[in-house]
């Protein structure tokens, strides 16, 4: 269902997971109207007395607390939610909790590579075992999604120094590329994610090292071993995969003779871009 505020779709609820917020009357509201068109039925809007962004912050925070395990893996990180990229925040959301409200949720992801001997290499992170999403998957060289109060940029320049110990005087040089989207259901879970990608070709004899302790290790990988990765196994975290398989297009790894090129190349925009 489609959950509303001030007139505008800003996310969507599954009707299973709705079950557990009516019961929150003082900060969710399910109307019975037709106001979004019939097809999508009831639609869920935030109480009126939550009148600025601070108090829907701190409502919604409360409902999510007290919902305990049925949102795992709550990092005490806000998410800004708005109807679009750059838009008035409404509130701000627990990141863990973004995809059961359908909130459309922003993220930096950096290839960094190097060349040599006319080849490239993506140095390719090893996700902590302890992590509580995706734990021991192949990953980036750094990433991470976007809080509010960051630019872009200065959000990759942080990841980088947090993951992989990337000086800002090295991350600055990192060349903004574009973007990939997609949509993820699972379960309750609905993630409408778009990722800013970055490219930074790294100097010969850079070691990354981890700083926060969400990565296990790292390794310099040919960039056409990396394609046979994603070709044959699902080592690496899924939006990864996107996030690289752009870089392989953008390098000229991947080309137009090559059989499906095109609906490739619109899969990696498949999801919500605003």
């Amino acid at each position: 269902m489609p959950f509303v505020i001030e007139d505008q779709i800003i996310g969507y609820i599954h009707h299973g997971f709705a079950d557990f917020l009516k019961p929150f009357d003082n900060v969710f509201i399910f109307p019975q109207d037709n106001t979004f068109g019939s097809h999508l039925g009831c639609h869920c809007t935030l109480h009126p007395n939550l009148s600025t962004p601070n108090d829907r912050t701190k409502a919604v925070a409360n409902v999510i607390m007290s919902l305990g395990e049925l949102i795992p893996g709550i990092r005490n990180e806000l998410y800004p939610v708005s109807s679009a990229f750059g838009e008035p925040i409404f509130f701000s959301l627990e990141r863990a909790a973004a995809p059961y409200f359908g909130i459309k949720a922003y993220g930096v992801q950096m290839n960094g590579y190097l060349e040599k001997d006319e080849q490239k290499f993506l140095w390719i992170g090893k996700r902590s075992e302890q992590k509580s999403t995706y734990p021991g998957m192949l990953d980036q060289l750094a990433a991470g999604g976007l809080p509010h109060d960051i630019s872009c940029g200065e959000n990759l320049i942080k990841e980088c120094e947090e993951e992989a110990g990337i000086p800002r005087s090295i991350s600055l040089k990192a060349i903004p590329v574009g973007a990939v989207s997609y949509t993820d259901i699972e379960g309750y879970r609905m993630k409408r994610d778009v990722l800013f990608c970055y490219d930074l070709k790294l100097p010969d004899g850079f070691i990354p090292h981890n700083e926060d302790g969400e990565v296990e290790s790292f390794q310099l990988v040919p960039v056409t071993q990396v394609a046979n990765i994603i070709r044959k196994t699902s080592f690496f975290k899924a939006n990864c995969n996107l996030v690289i398989i752009d870089f392989l297009i953008r390098h000229g790894h991947i080309r137009p003779e090559e059989f499906g090129y095109l609906r490739l190349l619109q899969s990696l925009r498949s999801g919500y871009f605003s």
